[in-house]
């Protein structure tokens, strides 16, 4: 297999668990976004990237030392993919889990249109949206 096949068909796994995450969150069923999106799908994810890093990782050069070693590291495309693997498993894991607060904490499902794009597309900054969504809904509650 090539890791362009492999591109393809890890994204596409990766899409088909968001897309069990935005179900279960519609439908509020923790199966569904906590368990299958929130941990299955993450874990199949994690799963593929031990794979990737056991049979490329001694192949190639580089290392995590400087930015130089870490564009030389990823000048592999099987190190490349795996550095893929590993945003895609952790931004669904942090969805899943992002899911999970809003739902546990009584804030608003309406969030989430904006968290969980952001989340699959800037990871980080979903996070930081769900901290911020969190903490402005803690104060309204103290304010009232």
């Amino acid at each position: 297999m090539s890791p362009e096949t492999f591109f393809s068909l890890a994204s596409a796994f990766a899409a088909l668990g968001w897309l069990v995450l935005a179900a279960g969150a519609i439908a509020k069923r923790d199966f569904l976004y906590g368990t299958l999106a929130g941990r299955v799908w993450p874990y199949g994810l994690a799963a593929a990237y031990g794979l990737l890093i056991l049979f490329f990782w001694g192949r190639a050069q580089g290392g995590f030392d400087s930015l130089a070693h870490v564009q030389q590291l990823f000048s592999s495309p099987w190190l490349l993919m795996a550095g893929w693997v590993h945003y895609l498993a952790f931004d669904l894991f942090v969805g899943a889990w992002i899911t999970g607060q809003v739902i546990a904490r009584g804030l608003p499902r309406l969030a989430l249109v904006a968290l969980l794009p952001l989340t699959f597309l800037f990871g980080p900054i979903g996070l930081l949206g769900y901290f911020f969504t969190q903490l402005a809904f803690e104060r309204r509650e103290v304010m009232a």
